[in-house]
């Protein structure tokens, strides 16, 4: 039988390797952007004018001289990423200058409606991380609990609920995610609220989601459900309800409901208990009922490796806490089965969707 190397030339034996190198060390890059956020670099290069030397970073952030080195060699892994730029020196005894890309942009603290570092921050915490650790012995596992659960004994939920800090590293998640992704669906497809006089933001968190749709709308009543663990830490606000309860159990009547990255959550036995919940609580279509829903449907979006490598990343990501990114054919599934007519995926946002679902 002729060997791997008498049916491949160097060349591609040599990019094989190097394509293996590549995936295995994916880490080091989420880890050089975690890293990166610890140290405030994209806040220190933006309260600096845009740009900075190593030199001047280094001084800003506080290390110690020592470091200096490494922290070039930490900045070259995140420019050659794009997730940085460099400028090259006018001359040889300059040093390089480090500037922000719109992807660093994005994790500047004060930019109010734009920062995602709280739901980066989520992402990259020793927390999840950890768990997939041992994802090879989970699956040789016969128990059906989640990835997280065998690893720290309790669900994503249970410890929200139980560990505050936990809990706040959650909810500040949430309302960055809502913060950036309602603001430009409310600018490129705001018209999926026209003609609802009440919403309700179903495990709505924080209200993210439910105040940018009542600035932008300040006619709509507009509520929030969630936990009641959720609910008590929520923000004051005057121009959204906050209501305690379990979507599981009963959903409020609304003209509508709006459901941000809920269905990603659960399996689809427990999707179809909320969406029938979801159809009891709206008024017939031709009264203006309606299911808004916006998550991720995989092979939606731009026909490119980046998005959809994201988005099967994601459905990785997530079934850590047992949860389920889907397919089109996978989503009028579980809407067909809640009893639900029509539904409509009106704009993608990224790697994620925009649905009108119909009763």
């Amino acid at each position: 039988m002729a060997s791997i190397q008498d049916k491949h030339s160097s060349q591609e034996l040599l990019q094989a390797q190097v394509d293996l190198w590549h995936h295995a060390l994916g880490f080091v890059k989420s880890m050089a952007l975690k890293c990166a956020m610890e140290l405030q670099i994209p806040n220190t290069i933006q309260h600096h004018g845009g740009s900075m030397t190593p030199s001047e970073l280094a001084m800003k952030t506080g290390l110690h001289p020592s470091k200096l080195p490494r922290l070039r060699r930490l900045m070259r892994v995140l420019t050659v990423s794009g997730i940085f730029v460099v400028h090259e020196p006018a001359s040889p005894d300059k040093e390089v200058v480090y500037g922000l890309t719109p992807t660093t942009r994005l994790l500047v603290s004060d930019k109010a409606n734009s920062n995602l570092f709280p739901i980066l921050s989520s992402m990259l915490d020793s927390t999840v991380i950890s768990p997939f650790l041992g994802m090879h012995s989970w699956f040789l596992d016969e128990c059906t609990t989640s990835l997280f659960k065998k690893a720290h004994g309790l669900n994503v939920w249970e410890m929200a609920d139980q560990d505050s800090t936990y809990n706040q590293l959650i909810n500040n998640a949430m309302v960055s995610d809502s913060n950036f992704l309602m603001d430009i669906i409310l600018r490129e497809c705001g018209d999926v609220f026209l003609g609802i006089n009440s919403l309700i933001d179903v495990a709505g968190g924080h209200g993210g989601a439910a105040r940018a749709i009542t600035k932008a709308f300040p006619q709509m009543k507009c509520s929030v459900l969630d936990l009641p663990h959720v609910v008590a830490e929520a923000p004051a606000d005057d121009h959204v309800l906050f209501i305690s309860g379990d979507m599981f159990k009963y959903i409020p009547p609304a003209n509508a409901l709006f459901l941000k990255s809920v269905f990603h959550d659960w399996g689809d036995e427990d999707c179809v208990k909320i969406l029938k919940k979801c159809k009891e609580a709206i008024p017939p279509r031709d009264a203006g009922g309606k299911v808004i829903i916006v998550d991720m449907v995989v092979g939606s979006g731009p026909n490119e490796n980046v998005t959809r490598e994201t988005q099967v990343l994601f459905d990785l990501f997530i079934m850590c806490f047992e949860g389920i990114e889907r397919e089109e054919h996978e989503w009028k599934k579980i809407f067909m089965e809640a009893g639900f007519s029509d539904y409509k995926i009106i704009a993608v946002m990224g790697v994620r969707s925009v649905i009108e679902l119909y009763p």
